[in-house]
């Protein structure tokens, strides 16, 4: 069939069609390009030498340098009690009494042998003397003389002993009354009226006036650094004066629950702080103040692995690599780098969990303050404002495109 000449342009713009919605098609179905990664602009930080800032801070308790428990020297029932906790008491003044009874009753036991040995050695110097008398007459023997002589000795022997034995009960009657050795503070109460007491057991603890102590403890790895006689910085934690301490003793073992070494800090008691008061100690052996470091804020800091690593810029290609640092300890809000750096070197501050090794970035440029506004106005002004001649001329323009029209 012959194809006339009128349908031939139909059919070419057919088969143009055709071409085109294929090309749609495959288009459609093939995978796209990825799209670039953006350069992305940071902020960078020379790496320099600093101070540190920071010290180690111990808390601590004042203590008296002795602290004495106090308890009767014989066994008993506590009838008073007139020591009071927190009372400051004086040497010689009576804490706690317990029941004498008992040991009045074997005083004068003690004392009615005394009498009654003190009666047979005078009948005894009596008998020896009247024998005595008898043996310069020559009436008895030397022997006789001798037994009489041997008689007066036990009889002395004896009463020397019942002496000794009231002296020891009257001693005991008097143990009975608990009395303050030393001037100090009462810091415990370990027994109330009513309570049968063996001896020896700590009735009351006083604190003996005099030096203070400032206890406090270190840890294991803290305490070969702090030597006796190291000087220690001790100031209170409700405020007050600081102070200044020598170590006095440091503990030779461990605390069996807390594995800490337990320190003591001499001071002087008459400015110290109340006893019972929480200081805070700042040891000078342990204290890092003015030592030279390399230190980076922590969010320039990341996890790469079991290291810790940060992006070091290289201004030549202005790409960033990975360099892995070793971190020794903190100061405040940094860290402090105990090696990896060099002074001198770029390092990435923020963002550094967003890119990878490298990486082209941009050096952050910070924005350029604005223009004053004066001089903005005046910019803006023959803008907003046309002066008189411009409007005029504006006018017959105008006038002259609606007469054409």
């Amino acid at each position: 069939m012959r194809t006339s000449s009128a349908s031939r342009p139909f059919q070419r713009h057919c088969r143009t069609l055709l071409v085109l919605a294929t090309a749609a098609v495959l288009a459609a179905c093939s995978r796209p390009a990825p799209p670039e990664e953006p350069v992305r602009s940071v902020k960078l930080l020379t790496v320099g030498v600093g101070a540190l800032q920071s010290s180690l801070e111990y808390s601590g308790e004042v203590r008296a340098r002795v602290e004495s428990r106090l308890g009767f020297r014989v066994a008993g029932k506590i009838v008073q009690r007139q020591a009071e906790l927190g009372q400051r008491v004086r040497a010689g003044q009576v804490l706690a009494q317990l029941d004498p009874k008992d040991y009045q009753l074997a005083a004068d036991a003690a004392r009615a042998q005394l009498a009654s040995a003190t009666t047979q050695r005078d009948l005894a110097a009596a008998d020896y003397k009247r024998y005595q008398a008898l043996k310069d007459q020559n009436f008895i023997s030397g022997a006789e003389l001798e037994r009489r002589d041997a008689t007066l000795k036990a009889a002395q022997a004896t009463l020397d002993q019942a002496r000794a034995q009231l002296s020891s009960q009257g001693n005991q009657a008097a143990y009975t009354t608990l009395v303050a050795d030393v001037s100090g503070v009462v810091t415990g109460i370990d027994a109330e009226p009513g309570q049968v007491v063996s001896a020896g057991t700590p009735v009351v603890r006083i604190a003996q006036d005099g030096p203070r102590d400032v206890v406090f403890a270190v840890p294991e790895d803290k305490v070969a650094q702090i030597t006796q006689g190291s000087e220690v910085a001790v100031r209170g934690w409700s405020g007050g004066a600081n102070l200044t301490g020598r170590v006095r003793e440091v503990a030779a073992s461990a605390d069996a629950a807390t594995r800490t070494f337990q320190v003591k800090v001499s001071i002087d008691g008459s400015d110290a702080p109340a006893l019972g008061s929480t200081v805070y100690v700042t040891p000078k052996a342990v204290s890092h103040a003015g030592i030279p470091a390399i230190k980076l804020p922590t969010s320039a800091l990341r996890q790469e692995g079991q290291s810790t690593a940060v992006w070091v810029y290289d201004a030549a290609s202005s790409t960033i690599k990975s360099q892995v640092v070793q971190i020794a300890t903190a100061d405040g809000n940094e860290a402090v780098v105990a090696a990896g750096l060099t002074p001198g070197m770029q390092v990435v501050a923020t963002g550094v969990h967003v890119l990878s090794p490298g990486q082209k970035v941009l050096v952050y440029q910070p924005k350029v303050a604005s223009a004053p506004a004066s001089k903005a106005q005046t910019a803006i002004n023959p803008v907003a404002m046309p002066d008189a001649t411009d409007a005029a001329s504006a006018a017959s323009a105008a006038s002259a495109a609606s007469t054409a029209n």
